[in-house]
């Protein structure tokens, strides 16, 4: 397990918060969006990529025992920033007393709000129906309902893993851009987020780091 950069220490009353991931490239954006929109905020981030590859390998129901210690440890809140594992991870909190997050359930929600007609893409297999879920889960709540359809974006994936995080965006923008009759597009993954500036489709293409970052930290005393 590699620990992240986190805040020596915060202002008195600050906002504090751990972050899970998976890759250590959300580490710099995370940072990016707390710099920006909630300065102030204690952020401390675990980078664990094996949990990831076992998810993808195993499923995601395998990293459990994982999670139980990390979360158990983790001293406070968690924001999940992997799809793959948030609802294991999810599922773990009432029985360890942890309020836990995963990074993609306020873009869900949004997407229940805005459309009916809603396309999930992810770069990763195992991300799929863990976001699928979630989308029904959250309609379910609202009491709206919608129509869900999942698109694996071929290569994307290979590329993010072998450091051409640009050539990964452009495959998802295309795979945005060639979704027809949706009113809403997911992209399910959080290294997917800078896939939707990408896009020319007049469709919404939502992401889940910021919004997912502003709900861990505003449920949160301060």
């Amino acid at each position: 397990m590699v620990t992240g950069p986190a805040d020596a220490a915060g202002a008195a009353g600050a906002a504090s918060l751990t972050l899970l991931h998976t890759s250590p490239v959300h580490v710099p954006v995370f940072e990016a969006l707390r710099d920006r929109d909630h300065p102030g905020a204690v952020l401390r981030h675990l980078v664990v990529p094996e949990l990831l590859e076992r998810a993808r390998t195993k499923g995601p129901d395998s990293v459990a025992p994982d999670l139980r210690d990390l979360l158990a440890g983790s001293g406070g809140p968690v924001l999940v920033t992997c799809s793959s594992i948030g609802g294991v991870a999810e599922s773990l909190a009432p029985e360890l007393g942890v309020r836990v997050l995963r990074v993609d359930r306020p873009m869900a929600a949004e997407a229940v709000r805005t459309g009916r007609r809603i396309v999930v893409l992810a770069t990763v297999e195992s991300t799929l129906a863990p976001t699928a879920a979630l989308v029904a889960e959250e309609a379910e709540r609202a009491g709206r309902p919608v129509s869900v359809r999942t698109h694996l974006v071929a290569g994307a994936w290979d590329r993010f893993a072998a450091g051409d995080s640009a050539g990964s965006l452009g495959l998802v923008a295309e795979a945005a851009d060639a979704v027809t009759d949706a009113d809403v597009i997911v992209l399910a993954q959080a290294s997917m987020a800078d896939a939707a500036p990408l896009t020319t489709t007049p469709t919404p293409a939502l992401s889940s780091p910021a919004a997912g970052l502003a709900a861990a930290l505003s449920a949160q005393p301060v």
